[in-house]
Order: C-alpha cells, then structure tokens, then sequence
C-alpha cells in the first residue's frame, strides 16, 4: 500500500503528531446509519450546511455528531416529551400480564381480546402495523353463505387475537379447517383460547408465525377462503420487502398491505375466495398499480368503504372480495359501496382508467363521462413540461419572516394560490437559496412564463405566473414546452376549469395534486384551434358532456 495514501483514523479526543484533533471521515451511508436516517436526509443535511462534507466527499464524522447531540437531539427530546403521556407502552411488561390471565383460571377471552388491543401504544401499533378489525366490519366483509362452506378450508394470515377466525367458526367452518397465523405470541394465545371456548375444541392449525415466509415457500400452503385485514406499513427490511416482492410479482407494490395480498392470492386454491381490509392509497396511487392489475384479471366481486375504521390512522378502510378464477368466467359486475351509495359497475370499467385506479367511489353515469373525457383525442402533461418543486427552507421557523428585509425574496405558499389568483406576499426568506435543504433551479422559478400550483388540496388551484415569483414547498411549479401545442395561459385556464376540478376529484380521490396524478389529465389541444380563449359552456360541448343539477356530469347521447 502506498503509506501516502494510507488513511489512519485516531480515537476521538486523541491527537496526531502536529498536535491537531483528526477530522475522521465516514461514507454518506455510514453517516445515514450513525444517524438513524435515510442516505437522501444525510445529502439535504450536507446541502443545509448543517454537517460538512471533505473535499474526498466524506463526511466529516464530528459535524454530524454535533449536530446530531444540538439539533436532533433537542427536537427528539421536546418530540418524546410531548408524546410520551400518550404513548408509552413496555410490550414485555404487557405480555406478561396478558400471559397471566390466560393461564388462569376464570377468564373472559373476548374481553381479554378488547383488553390486549387497548393496552397497545400507537408507536407498537405503527411499527407493526397493527389494527385490529372491529366485529361489525368483520361480519360485514364476510360474504360467503353457510351452504357455501361444507369442508372448506379458512385461513386469516393475520389473524391477531382471532376476530375473524371466531366469526368464521359462528359461520359454519369446522374448527379442524380453521388456520390462523400471526407474528405476535400474545395475541395468538389469546385466539386460541378463543377457539377453544367457543368450540370445546383445541385448536391446532393456530400458528406464531410469519405468513409472508410461508407463502414464499416453493410449498405455499392452500386454502379455499381467506380472509383478513393485513397490517399496513409494517416496518419491515427495505431488502426483505424487495425479496418478497420478487416472489410474488408484486412489482412497486412493497408496502405490507400489498405483499400480503399478493402472498394470499399464492396460497389461494383456484376458485377459493378472498377478502380483505386495505388501505384506501390500494385503490388510486401509483406504486399499487400491479395489485390492482392483477385484481382485475381474477373475479372480482365487492368493494366497500369503510371510512376512517381505526383510531390514530388517517387512512380510510376499504374492503374487497374476489374469487380466485380469471376474469372471463368472472361475474361482469362489481358491487361497490360508499357514503356516496351503493353502485354497480362492471369489472372492465376500472381497467380503462389511467393507472387502473379503482375509483369505486363513482356511479356508472359519472364513470361513462370519464370513459368519454378520455375517449376523446387528447395530449397529456408527460414529456411536455418541466417541473420543479417549492423551496424546502429545512427550518421554516429559522428562514420565513412576515416583512421583506435586506437580501431577502418574497415566497408563495400554497395557501396563497387560488384559481387564477395569488395573495399579497406575506412570507420572505433569504435570496441565497444554498441555505435550503432542497430547491429547484433558480432558472425554473425565474422562467419567463409558469404555472405555480397548490400541493395539498381537495380543490385545483393553478396561477399562471409572468413575474418569476418564488414558492414554498407547499405548492408546485410546471413550466409548458411548445411541444404542448397550446400556450401557458391556455393551458392554466384548462386546468383550473370546474369539469378538470371534478375529473381529478372523480379519477385520483386524492388531496396531493400529485405531478403523476397531473401528467394523466388529458389536455385538449384540439379544443384550442377553434377557441383560442377558454370558456366552460364551449369546453363542455366539444366533450359532448352536461352539467346536471346536482353539481355533477352526464354524457350527451
């Protein structure tokens, strides 16, 4: 080795011959896992200024330390302070008290269930994603009729403290035919004393285990019915995710919800059927697209929507069943149900949205004016624009102050914009944006002519901007090529259009103007060659679509 070359790190606090502290130097993936965060956070940080980077790229390992014990450590503290009076939980402490009432002699196992679920922590809870099912919604998913059961097999991969497999078991299936598994002791302990004192009958087919490493065996296990609410977001290895991503064909679809779908339909017998409770993002954002792809060529059959079914979650519950057979022999038409009603839609008319999103939540006549918006010939935002996003200050409290000083800009928020409108400024930060955590280019903010949008939002609101206006992070920036084929103003007329507004509401269901989610619209460049001014009432006759009464759309036949 050339000794010029060879690198000797010192023990901290030690000093080399000149009497100098060493800057020890560390990879950005080592600096990541020093700081318990992601590889990306360690580059903001870098570009913050708030830990330095050697001219070899490294880290200087002492800047990420010290900042680490000033900065993170401070808000961690202040964070853990005000959650821990709500959320502290030993789960070793719990298991032994849950194990004790088990093993005694009087003992409630149903309220020993409710017990268990109320003594869990939100951070346990989110970590292993665990919700457990509220009866109601158990015995509303089921949809299989006793004289359907006979012999067959039903299995709960998740089966928590048994809900499920106690209703199947009231249904009519056979204790010896019931098969559970679950990754925590406790709540399999209690399932089976469930079982038991329902049916007098030990159960044996109740299992502490991981249902994901079982169905990714070469011998998955098989069963006629399967039915359950699978944990979301489970942390779970980056890697083991992408394995078994591999193994079931998940594609993008990593999250636990999907992985579970995708293990339950490998351990599926054909013509079996399946249930289960998903998160609402399963049925309209992107990485889930490979899910809802492979729905659609089984049998699908029910879709409902259970609203906000768990404690502390955001996320909406939604339940669907299918039957393990192809589409061809499948029933056509797919029951759905919401707070907007109760609606049948064929089978095929999801698979014609962009994305495949399952937009259950629309009636089959709103469903034929999407189908006709699309049918009509139309560009799309992909390939045609540019886009940025607002500046990431890091600090906002540090950088935004409410009056324009020595060196500073004014900045946009989302709330600023409306439809074709824009407030006053009210926010102003430093113009020398190297202080940020993430921005765009300065020529993106600065461009002649561009659309700034709000992000977060359940109603679109684009502001064609001509004075190189800066925004926070809370809106969005897309500049038009002139492969578009329509101008910026024409452009941002379209988009802020009640029938657009009531398009994006209808197809994506979704509060983040996501730039995927926009890139899907379709743009009408033909609409612009006859009307070189937008107005709605010409718009909705060359869609050959009409208003009705109660706020919605309806084709022209």
């Amino acid at each position: 080795m050339n000794k010029a070359l060879e690198i000797k790190q010192t023990p901290a606090g030690q000093q080399d011959l000149f009497g100098e502290t060493p800057e020890i130097q560390i990879s950005i993936k080592e600096a990541a896992e020093f700081a318990s965060v992601s590889q990306a956070t360690i580059r903001n940080w870098i570009k913050a200024g708030n830990i330095h980077q050697a001219p070899s790229g490294l880290v200087i390992k002492n800047s990420l330390a010290d900042f680490k014990r000033n900065e993170i450590g401070k808000k961690k503290l202040t964070a853990r302070a005000n959650k821990s009076s709500k959320d502290t939980h030993n789960h070793d402490d719990a298991s032994l008290q849950i194990q004790g009432k088990i093993n005694s002699e009087c003992f409630d196992s149903d309220a020993l269930s409710s017990e268990y679920e109320s003594s869990l922590s939100d951070s346990y809870r989110n970590k292993e994603g665990i919700y457990y099912t509220p009866p109601s919604i158990v015995a509303n998913l089921f949809d299989i009729r006793r004289d359907e059961i006979g012999s067959a097999t039903f299995c709960d991969p998740c089966c928590g403290s048994g809900n499920f497999l106690v209703h199947a078991i009231n249904l009519g299936f056979k204790p010896e035919n019931i098969y559970g598994f679950d990754t925590d002791a406790n709540a399999i302990s209690i399932a089976k004393k469930r079982i038991y004192a329902a049916t007098g009958v030990e159960p044996k087919n109740i299992k502490c285990a991981d249902f994901l490493s079982e169905a990714a065996k070469n011998s998955a296990p098989q069963f006629d019915v399967i039915y359950t609410n699978p944990p979301w977001g489970k942390k779970i290895q980056k890697e083991q995710k992408e394995q078994y991503g591999l193994i079931f064909g998940a594609g993008r679809a990593l999250d636990t919800s999907a992985l579970f779908f995708f293990a339950c339909i490998r351990s599926l017998k054909e013509g079996g059927r399946l249930g289960l409770l998903l998160p609402d993002a399963f049925f309209n954002i992107a990485t889930f697209e490979e899910a809802r792809i492979r729905i659609s060529k089984l049998g699908l059959l029910r879709i409902v929507d259970y609203g906000k079914a768990f404690k502390g979650l955001i996320s909406k519950a939604i339940g669907i069943s299918l039957l393990n057979i192809g589409r061809t022999e499948a029933p056509p038409i797919v029951t759905c149900e919401s707070a907007g009603g109760k609606y049948e839609r064929s089978s095929a008319s999801f698979t014609k949205n962009p994305k495949t999103i399952f937009n259950y939540w629309c009636s089959p006549e709103e469903n034929d004016v999407i189908l006709r918006a699309y049918s009509t010939p139309h560009s799309t935002l992909a390939g045609h624009c540019n886009w940025g996003l607002g500046v990431v200050t890091g600090d906002n409290d540090k950088f935004c102050r409410p009056t324009q000083g020595d060196g500073c800009i004014p900045v946009f928020r989302g709330a600023d914009i409306g439809k074709g409108t824009i407030a006053e400024p009210s926010c102003y930060i430093p113009s020398d944006l190297t202080l940020y955590q993430q921005v765009a280019p300065r020529p993106v903010y600065e461009a002649k002519e561009k659309i700034i949008y709000k992000f977060i939002t359940n109603k679109l609101g684009f502001f064609h901007d001509t004075e190189q206006r800066y925004v926070l992070n809370s809106a969005n920036i897309l500049i038009a090529r002139e492969s578009l084929g329509i101008s910026t103003g024409q452009l941002c007329d379209l988009l802020n259009s009640d029938f657009m507004d009531w398009l994006f509401l209808k197809l994506f269901s979704t509060h983040k103007v996501l730039r995927g989610d926009l890139e899907q619209l379709p743009i009408y460049v033909d609409y612009f060659r006859t009307n070189t001014i937008f107005h709605e009432d010409s718009f909705l006759e060359f869609l050959s679509i009409e208003r009705t009464d109660n706020g919605t759309y309806r084709t022209k036949r």
